[in-house]
């Protein structure tokens, strides 16, 4: 990642919304869909047993979705992946249950809850990764950013670069916004893991993100340099 590159992936829809906003579905709502919705409020036996269908749906979802991801996180165990599974089908669950309302009819009920599974697994996979780990909060090295092969007047340019956007970031930069921009943008922290660690929410680290981006990209056209031109050069 560039060391400019300072966007990370959108906020999820709906994970931040009142669960008791309710949307009018904008599709006309599919048989089996509809028969999802009505047991799951159905109350008793009905909704137990619409309960337990769902949650062995999810829990196959998540059991794929950790399957998938733990190709690249081999140093977490085996015995440790199916409860995390475990783990995303019951807050998935939850979730879907509690968002009943925001179902709008776009796509089939169990597709759309199984994005829950998909989520929350993900989310589970990135925690266990990074369970006891130090979350870096400065640059583990600025010379990562540089591009090689230049042309020495090139480098030399890079590095001025490089060192202008290193200053601005310790001087414009409050320290909790020089923080996160660092482990987010710098040292590829996902969001959710330093959410947990620092006890605030995703939704929080985005705005101080783009706070510190906004105050960045101010500082160096003040001085007559573009964010994307030296992302560019870092590349």
């Amino acid at each position: 990642m560039s060391v400019l590159d300072l966007r990370t992936q959108e906020p999820i829809a709906g994970r931040s919304r009142s669960v008791a906003t309710v949307h009018a579905p904008t599709v006309p709502v599919d048989e089996e869909s509809r028969a999802w919705l009505r047991d799951l409020r159905a109350g008793g036996t009905t909704q137990d047993e619409a309960v337990a269908r769902l949650h062995a749906l999810l829990l196959r979802a998540a059991r794929f979705e950790v399957g998938r991801r733990s190709r690249s996180h081999r140093h977490v165990r085996g015995d440790d992946l199916d409860d995390l599974a475990q783990q995303a089908a019951d807050d998935a669950l939850m979730s879907v249950l509690a968002r009943l309302d925001d179902f709008r009819g776009l796509s089939r009920f169990t597709t759309w809850a199984y994005k829950f599974a998909l989520l929350e697994a993900a989310v589970k996979l990135r925690k266990r990764a990074w369970q006891g780990r130090e979350i870096p909060l400065e640059p583990e090295t600025w010379g990562t950013y540089s591009s090689t092969g230049l042309e020495p007047d090139q480098e030399a340019e890079q590095s001025e670069l490089l060192g202008s956007v290193r200053n601005a970031i310790e001087e414009v930069l409050t320290p909790h916004q020089r923080s996160v921009l660092v482990a987010l943008a710098l040292n590829g922290v996902p969001i959710d893991v330093l959410a947990d660690r620092l006890g605030t929410t995703r939704g929080a680290l985005y705005k101080t993100l783009h706070d510190a981006r906004r105050k960045l990209r101010k500082h160096m056209d003040a001085s007559g340099l573009s964010i994307e031109a030296v992302g560019e050069e870092a590349r």
